[in-house]
């Protein structure tokens, strides 16, 4: 078996660093295509993300099983993260596909019209209680900001606006207000159909769109766990209502995604870049997982190699401390789907080599009480380890807790989540830094097990007779968050 993450061998005169920032790619046609999805896991693919906006359960539980098949055959654990659709807020459709519009004319948004109805004077909507949400001087962007109308008159259930910016205007383009406001609900009844579809099958991670508040996390876990569930849930700030409540959203999640398309409508661009900052910085602070999503590598859905400004754009958010980074459309629909996520690999690598750990790092939490045993060790660990030349931390663990904690301070040494179970091991593929080893303690002898454990690693060709390792475990076996044990060994020949 191998981890996908390619390292010198120990020949070497100096040891080639493992990717510690993770890449989600989204499935799509482009991903159906023989020998693709081989070739993305190869490249580096950790976390396949199946978009419930587009296609059908067939369609998504197909792909999941070759996700599962092929990370399988390669020896790797690939996490599948679902992406809930959430309410509708887009225009219908229009007779001739398109119209073109100009600064200046009238344009009306009509709930009333027929889905294909729309022509250059107006298009039917999908959220009837637009109009309701809104007021004379309201400002609307659809298409991503791409067409912007102002709003004159409310009209019943009609919104009788006037172009702003105008340009061309297609199919089912979405509609934001700017500043935000809308009404609308992060979950709607198929968000509820899906979330149970994804529990039955088992799905790693879960992502709302558009949430609100911590309220719409918590409604999403408890229909989730209902079903029958244990996927980790994803908090997509996309709204300005969610930067409002941005602290209650990140302790209600167990991950939250920058989700640059619908904020950067809403909130506008000029700000974007900080925001994205700090919404990661308190992420991590609170101990969860980031994701950094949206046209991060656009250009590659039709060219074979990102722009400059892509590529800044990918170091930067690594830079940051981003868990993960997440391609959309280049590979659901792209020409060059496996050359997007290895050059996603690539930029990510080169990043992480200039943002190395520095000894003050090590001041992380040093004036904060801990609340559990196993946190406290896993603060422990990353303390000594940043004060201590070892070459790698190695957890065992039943739920993964003891590594996410590790994984939030910065540091180049790799941490090796070992489990004997599946659902642990596909979740930690997505943690910074943290790489999942199956492995089941079968002895009681520590001697043994720590032997056991140093032929694993050796084996896949990460440790070395005399590297110096921390060591974490707990006495109760099988029990999750029961780590209380850190130990510092020399690692030994078989």
């Amino acid at each position: 078996m191998v981890l996908g993450y390619p390292r010198a061998s120990h020949s070497d005169s100096e040891r080639k660093p493992m990717r510690r920032t993770k890449i989600i790619a989204t499935l799509g046609p482009a991903t159906d295509e023989p020998g693709v999805l081989e070739g993305l896991i190869g490249a580096g693919l950790d976390v396949a993300r199946l978009n419930l906006s587009h296609g059908s359960w067939d369609d998504h539980e197909q792909r999941m099983q070759r996700v599962r098949d092929s990370a399988e055959k390669a020896g790797r654990h690939v996490a599948l993260l679902a992406d809930l659709q959430g309410p509708k807020i887009r225009i219908h459709r229009f007779r001739e596909g398109t119209v073109e519009l100009t600064e200046g004319q009238e344009f009306v948004l009509d709930p009333a019209l027929g889905v294909e109805d729309g022509t250059h004077d107006g298009v039917g909507i999908a959220y009837e209680n637009l109009a309701a949400d809104l007021s004379p001087g309201d400002v609307l962007l659809l298409d991503d900001g791409q067409i912007v109308l102002s709003v004159g008159a409310i009209a019943g259930d009609r919104v009788v606006c006037t172009v702003s910016v105008g340009g061309r205007l297609g199919n089912n383009k979405g509609i934001n207000l700017q500043g935000g406001g809308l009404s609308a609900g992060a979950l709607t009844d198929k968000d509820f159909d899906d979330i149970r579809h994804a529990a039955s099958l088992g799905i790693d991670w879960l992502a709302v769109s558009f949430v609100r508040g911590a309220a719409d996390i918590h409604q999403a876990r408890e229909c989730l766990r209902e079903a029958g569930g244990d996927a980790a849930l994803v908090a997509k700030i996309e709204r300005v209502e969610a930067v409002n409540n941005l602290d209650e959203i990140i302790e209600a999640a167990d991950a939250v995604m920058v989700a640059r398309g619908d904020l950067g409508v809403e909130m506008g661009y000029a700000g974007l870049t900080g925001l994205q900052k700090r919404i990661i910085r308190e992420t991590r602070h609170r101990h969860k997982v980031s994701i950094t999503a949206t046209q991060m590598m656009e250009s590659m859905i039709s060219n074979p190699v990102p722009t400059r400004a892509e590529a800044s754009d990918v170091a930067n958010a690594v830079m940051d401390g981003t868990d993960a980074v997440m391609l959309s459309a280049e590979t659901a629909a792209g020409r060059y789907p496996v050359k997007a996520v290895a050059a996603m690999a690539e930029v990510c690598c080169g990043a992480e080599t200039y943002h190395r750990t520095a000894a003050p790092m090590s001041r992380h939490r040093m004036d904060d009480r801990f609340g559990r045993v196993d946190e406290a060790i896993a603060m422990a660990s990353m303390y000594t380890a940043n004060h201590l030349n070892v070459e790698a931390i190695i957890a065992l663990t039943e739920s993964g807790s003891t590594a996410l904690w590790m994984s939030r301070i910065r540091s180049d040494i790799p941490i090796f989540a070992l489990s004997r179970h599946g659902g642990t091991l596909r979740r930690v593929a997505l943690y910074r830094g943290v790489y999942p080893v199956p492995f089941d303690v079968v002895h009681t002898d520590l001697k043994v097990l720590y032997q056991s454990v140093f032929d694993v690693l050796k084996e896949l060709n990460h440790l070395a007779a005399g590297d110096l390792v921390i060591f974490t475990k707990g006495d109760l076996d099988g029990i999750s968050g029961g780590t209380n044990a850190m130990k510092i060994l020399r690692v030994t020949e078989a």
